[in-house]
């Protein structure tokens, strides 16, 4: 007897006909046809389950404030910042972590379950930190939330900029982030990746930096940030996030590094939306794309992860919480349209970043959290095309959200009377 039995699945591997046994908040068989029965069944009819998205790389305590103060009329990177830094004054707790939780909402409907945050620690008040903190706290039972320790305006560049960021990590912060290309000086910027994977050695703590989110070809930070990890036996455990600058750099120095970042096993983060969005602002034509080296990283072997960054925020005044719009543009960006490459782009934004935010019990194997997400698709491909609806999303084996398929109604001769835009299969007997 299961507690619930999840019938007539398509796997992201392929498998169809498989049925998902669930019991006590765990996976508990895996298999076709399994002959038991469940306190609660639900028919997929052989749409795809997966386990739950997850996002690599997201700014949690600004998401939701787009107009405040004002709108970045540039469009970049830069201006986005200072609009932050006009902001930061005026923020309040309450309307943090407001904002943090309605979009966590959004989050549990997309069948996002997990999300690394980057949090702002040059306010001296410390005040995202401890809205994010309690936010964290809040979701706990249907969200996994992972918080960075961010320097926005640099570890350097801050008067007390360090202090405020070891304060952060003792109030419960998971990661130590860092932004090494604003710092004032190149110089410094490697000062601070050098010092920043010092602290994270010391406190055993996983790192993710902001690294080269730059046009500049010769902004070379995550070849310190390599370097560092492997010097202080950090390897698997630190993260590039952006790496924009690789996509400008020259192809020599770029065969040079890669191997360096292979041996350091470091992971990588790739931004789609905002990173199309914010580079290639000082070009005429042809303009830049700004996204890193996708191919050619995995194909070093590198584990690589897409991430959303911003949702109406000072940076980017769309999104909507929705993991496989950022994968459908990672795919277009990266010109990644040969079948398993696309299949690739749907585990950017799923098993990927999972190990890159070292989450346990995450899959689809027995033993795994029930953590599933049934998509009105049939495979991992068909989902990222349609950006496929969310029909139930499970959170320890309970269903958290209920989604409608999308189907259009018809009235033609002579034609079906509904199409929801996928492909025809076999129907399941």
């Amino acid at each position: 007897m299961f507690d619930l039995i999840l019938r007539r699945a398509t796997l992201p591997d392929g498998r169809t006909g498989i049925d998902i046994g669930v019991r006590d908040g765990r996976i508990a068989a895996v298999e076709p046809d399994l002959q038991a029965e469940g306190g609660e069944e639900i028919d997929a009819t052989g749409r795809l389950v997966t386990p739950p998205f997850v996002d690599a790389h997201f700014h949690m305590d600004s998401t939701l404030s787009y107009g405040l103060p004002r709108i970045n009329q540039s469009g970049t990177l830069l201006e986005g910042i200072a609009l932050w830094g006009e902001l930061k004054p005026q923020l309040t707790q309450e309307a943090i972590a407001e904002r943090a939780l309605a979009y966590c909402d959004w989050a549990v409907a997309r069948g996002l379950l997990a999300i690394r945050t980057h949090v702002d620690v040059c306010d001296p008040r410390l005040l995202a930190v401890e809205a994010l903190l309690e936010v964290k706290k809040r979701v706990k039972p249907y969200l996994d939330l992972q918080l960075v320790a961010f320097p926005q305006d640099g570890v350097l560049r801050t008067p007390g900029g360090l202090e405020l960021l070891t304060r952060a990590l003792d109030m419960g912060v998971d990661v130590v982030g860092g932004i090494p290309h604003f710092e004032r000086t190149m110089a410094d910027g490697a000062a601070s990746v050098k010092l920043l994977c010092e602290l994270a050695a010391e406190r055993g703590l996983l790192v993710d930096m902001h690294c080269d989110e730059s046009d500049d070809p010769l902004s070379r930070h995550v070849e310190t940030l390599a370097c560092e990890a492997q010097r202080l036996g950090l390897q698997g455990r630190v993260v590039g996030s952006h790496l924009t600058s690789m996509h400008s750099m020259d192809n020599y120095y770029v065969s040079k590094l890669i191997p360096l970042m292979v041996e350091a096993q470091l992971g990588a983060i790739a931004n789609p939306l905002i990173n199309i969005t914010l580079q290639g602002r000082h070009d005429s034509y042809p303009k830049r794309r700004g996204m890193t080296r996708v191919p050619e990283l995995m194909a070093a072997g590198l584990t690589v992860a897409f991430g959303h960054d911003c949702v109406m925020d000072p940076w980017y005044p769309l999104g909507s919480g929705d993991l496989l719009e950022v994968a459908h543009m990672g795919l277009h960006v990266g010109q990644m349209t040969g079948h398993e490459a696309m299949k690739t782009c749907f585990h950017a934004v799923t098993r990927a970043p999972a190990k890159l935010l070292h989450l346990e019990g995450y899959g689809l194997e027995p033993g795994c959290n029930a953590d599933l997400v049934v998509l009105q698709a049939g495979d991992p491909v068909e989902a990222i095309r349609l950006r496929a609806a969310r029909l139930f999303v499970l959170r320890r084996g309970k269903v958290i959200s209920r989604g409608a398929p999308v189907e259009c109604r018809l009235s033609l001769p002579g034609r079906p009377e509904t199409v929801d835009f996928t492909l025809p299969r076999p129907k399941f007997q």
